[in-house]
Formats: structure tokens, sequence, C-alpha cells
């Protein structure tokens, strides 16, 4: 592309980002078509095309959130490019629109900027977003120990071999796994490769977790995890986890949009006076929906602090303390009173640690 000159008025700059390349949008004042290019995916491109744009002053630009992740970002906003990283679920799309390449979508990009039709996310810090790439870590490592626990499960279920004694990998569990032997030895080797794939796992996630319970009181987070873990059900991985993926916390207006940002809340369906509720959206962090249904268990049972609760309320301010005892009497009634009314106990824990979010939320945001 020839050398590009800017005139009155900013330039709006749509990147669609890949492993290798970046197709850019450039919608110059007063134009209505953007004019595209292809540059590597590197540093030495990146500068030489902000420079053909003239005063990066005037330079606006935004690219999807993606597996690339916030390099991009980083190195414009050194280079004092206002940048923003937007979120691809919220960008508009018109109906029956489903063509979708980078040309396409680094025009729509620089026009939407343009328009202010675009929303942007909270970019994390870098000490920040190491932090949290170790907290999902661990959540990886969580999923592949149960995938593990899965296979073992499916294999002795297809030889007839079946658990009824129970929950499932218990210590019981566990033991009368050990004792099953299989005649043919290739069954007997498949059968050693899985029993061994769930303890390899815990091993790893062991060492993830010794390495990540330290970040609970130091710099960035430490401060964002004492308070939720002033609640029961939220010890300090799950606090870490929770400030790892939220971390401003008043990013959020109201304890509605916190929770539309965990995906608790159910997706609605309505047709004039019709109004049909389905599941939860799913959508937002997923490590935080889970940190809440985990910590929503602990609701089952009646208020009570025990121990380690204690210890983790030790300093915390009175305020704090009647919040967190509040939340208890509510979300275990709220619990109780739909099991009662025939809910499954799945549904009542989700409905529960939607409200939590809630409380952890005000929490967060009062003074």
């Amino acid at each position: 592309m020839p050398g590009v000159t800017s005139a009155a008025g900013p330039v709006h700059l749509g990147m669609d980002t890949s492993k290798n390349s970046i197709v850019a949008g450039i919608l110059m004042p007063g134009e209505e078509v953007p004019v595209l290019d292809r540059i590597w995916n590197e540093e030495g491109s990146v500068r030489h095309l902000t420079g053909r744009l003239g005063e990066v002053s005037a330079l606006r630009a935004c690219y999807e959130a993606g597996a690339c992740g916030f390099g991009l970002h980083r190195l414009l906003a050194s280079m004092g490019v206002a940048c923003d990283v937007v979120a691809p679920s919220l960008i508009p799309r018109r109906p029956g629109d489903r063509g979708k390449t980078g040309k396409r979508d680094a025009s729509r990009l620089a026009r939407l900027l343009r328009a202010g039709g675009l929303t942007p996310i909270r970019v994390p810090a870098g000490a920040e977003e190491a932090v949290r790439d170790l907290v999902r870590a661990r959540a990886a490592l969580l999923a592949d120990r149960n995938r593990a626990q899965q296979r073992v499960t499916a294999m002795l279920m297809r030889h007839g071999r079946i658990w009824r004694s129970g929950s499932s990998w218990t210590q019981a569990h566990e033991r009368w796994i050990a004792g099953q032997r299989f005649d043919e030895p290739a069954l007997a080797a498949t059968f050693a490769h899985y029993r061994a794939a769930p303890d390899t796992r815990l091993a790893e996630l062991d060492a993830v977790e010794a390495g990540l319970a330290p970040w609970a009181g130091r710099e960035p987070l430490g401060l964002l995890v004492a308070r939720p873990g002033c609640y029961r059900g939220i010890a300090e991985l799950t606090g870490l986890t929770l400030a790892a993926e939220v971390a401003g916390w008043r990013r959020f207006p109201s304890a509605r949009a916190f929770t539309g940002f965990t995906g608790l809340v159910p997706a609605g369906y309505s047709s004039g006076e019709r109004v049909r509720r389905g599941s939860i959206t799913r959508t937002g962090s997923g490590p935080a929906r889970t940190a809440l249904i985990e910590a929503s268990w602990a609701y089952r049972h009646k208020p009570a602090i025990g121990v380690a609760l204690r210890r983790r309320q030790a300093g915390a301010s009175p305020g704090t303390l009647a919040r967190s005892w509040q939340a208890q009497r509510r979300l275990h009634a709220r619990y109780q009173a739909l099991t009662a009314r025939g809910k499954p106990p799945g549904m009542a824990l989700t409905a529960v640690a939607r409200e939590l979010a809630g409380f952890v939320w005000a929490e967060m945001t009062s003074s």
C-alpha cells in the first residue's frame, strides 16, 4: 500500500489479527470506505504501518480479543497509540451476515470504532496476566484430571466393572479400582496406562497449587483476595481465581452486570406476552463462574464459622463480617427453599452461586 498521510481528524485503524499476519482497515477522516493493508504480525511491521499514518496522537486503533493476547495492545500503547481490545461477542453484526474474512472484519472494526459501536475489555497489567495464566494452568490441569478419571470409569464400564457403592473417586472407590484385574495382557496394560494418568495429573496439580498459593498474599492481587476470603467457600485459591479473572471490580456498575460477566444469569426468550427462561448463558469468564459454583457448595450446610473461615476473617472489618454472615444465612435459606420445591441440587447451587456473585461484588465495591 502506498504511504498514507493523515488529514485533519483522527485516523481509525481496525485490525484483524492472526498468528502470522494482521489485516488492517484504515479509515481516513471524511472517508467511508477503509483502505486495506496486510502486514506481518511483528513489531517492525506494526511500527512501519503506524509511521505511515501521521501523528500517533491522531490514531485510534482496535482489534478483537483472542488467541494473540495483549502484546499488540502493549506495543501500540508504548508508541502512544490509543488502542482498544474489544469483546468479540459484543461486536454488532447485521442479521443474516454470516461472512467472515480478515478483510471484512478489519473494515467492520474500523467503521464501528469511528461510530463508537464497540465494547472494549479491560486489559490486565503484565503482572496480573502472569498470575492469571498460572491460575488458568491450574484450571486446565483440573480439567485434564477429570478427563483422565472419566477414561478409567468408561473403560471399566465397557468391561462390566461398575461401581455402585457410593460416590466416585472417594478412597473406597479408588481402592476398588486398584483391585481390578484383567487376564488379557493388552487389556491389563491399557488399564495400567489409564490408571496412571489421574495420578500424574494430580502430582502436576499439587505442584501448580504449591506455586500459586504464595500469590494469594502478595502483589499484584493479594489485596483483592483477603476480603472475598471472609466469605464461606472462598478459600485462598478460589479468591485468587476471582481476583485474577475480575481484577477491576468497579468496572461493573451493578451486581447484575457482574453476574452477567460470570455467565450465571439465565438466558431469556420472549415473544409478545410469552417469556421463557433458559439455562444460564455461560458467557464471560468460565474460571470465575466455576469458582463461584464450587464455592456455593459450602452453603448447603447450616450457617457456621469454622476454624478455617475464622482464620481467614482475622482482622476483617465489622462490616465485612456482618455481610459475610448475612450471606451465609440468606444463601443457605435459598438452597433449602429451592430443594424443598423439588429443584435439582445442581440447579439450586447455580442459583446460590448467582446470589453469591452479587454478595462478593457488593463486598468488593463497598468503601
